[in-house]
């Protein structure tokens, strides 16, 4: 399946639409996840702990998304957006919500 962010393929014609489709993510980091991030803030430094979440929350969203679009006969979806936002849990932590979101259609 193709998936992009443009509205259109080159060389490629859009020949039915199938409508908007979504997949999301929402993964928990945990409070030794978050103590460490906050060492590397204070000494610099790439968390890689975080950036692993991130990759492994926006590979699901994006998996959601083309079985979604395959649900409904497509076999591409285009204008993909990916949207990140945390989600406060108070003291026990935080989650990382990971959404992506695109128009399922059918390419010749």
């Amino acid at each position: 399946m193709i998936v992009t962010t443009t509205n259109t393929f080159e060389g490629r014609a859009i020949v039915d639409y199938k409508g908007i489709v979504t997949g999301e993510a929402i993964l928990g980091t945990n409070i030794f996840r978050d103590l460490f991030a906050g060492i590397r803030d204070l000494v610099g430094g790439r968390s890689g702990s975080y950036e692993q979440v991130l990759r492994d929350a926006r590979e699901t969203a994006l998996r959601e998304l083309r079985e979604a679009a395959a649900a409904l006969g497509a076999n591409a979806v285009v204008g993909v957006d990916i949207d990140y936002e945390t989600i406060s849990t108070g003291s026990s932590g935080s989650m990382l919500m990971v959404s992506a979101s695109g128009t399922a259609v059918v390419v010749r």
